[in-house]
């Protein structure tokens, strides 16, 4: 299934695990060329639950795709993608887990740093982002950082986004459509 518009400006998937955001937005840039896939993860090579849902992604990845894996300055990896690259960032949630040791200050000069890549570049932009905040309440102080700084974030780039689209249980919502925004009072 296509989409009906053409990919232009930010895109974000956003959604549960296992919801089909990274399926989604891998069909969405299907149609682009070049793309560059920008992986945000550390690659946790003792991890092996983690290698399988790698290797996942790479098995799904056409071989004519850039990768650069941004480690944790994401900015700086976007700003280095050439002109005229398509970019699918999958995925905020691991830019979020980079940073969780920033302070306040810290963390608001990052993702400014961020949305100023992010709008500084012509050609579309898909991030995959994981929903937080529908399961249970984090029992750490770390674990409620990341839900809110990640959620935080999540509705920032949504203010600059030209689409949106909510993936859950294998299906795709497209949330300027059927959404309406949430008033800041």
């Amino acid at each position: 299934m296509a989409v009906a518009e053409p990919l232009h400006g930010l895109v974000l998937v956003t959604g549960p695990s296992r919801g089909g955001k990274s399926r989604w937005a891998e069909h969405l840039v299907g149609y682009c060329t070049p793309v560059t896939y920008l992986a945000t993860s550390d690659s946790r090579p003792d991890d092996s639950a983690w290698q399988e849902r790698l290797q996942l992604h790479r098995e799904r990845r056409p071989a004519h795709w850039d990768v650069v894996e941004s480690g944790p300055d994401l900015a700086k990896a976007l700003d280095a993608i050439p002109i005229g690259h398509t970019v699918l960032i999958d995925a905020l949630g691991a830019f979020t887990a980079w940073h969780l040791d920033a302070s306040p200050e810290q963390w608001r000069l990052l993702e400014a740093e961020l949305i100023k890549s992010l709008q500084a570049r012509r050609e579309p932009v898909v991030m995959v982002i994981e929903e937080t905040g529908w399961g249970v309440v984090p029992s750490t102080a770390i674990g409620g950082r990341f839900r809110d700084r990640q959620g935080h974030l999540a509705q920032k780039l949504e203010t600059v986004a030209c689409r949106s689209w909510l993936v859950v249980q294998g299906r795709a919502l497209d949330l300027h459509a059927f959404g309406i925004a949430v008033p800041d009072r």
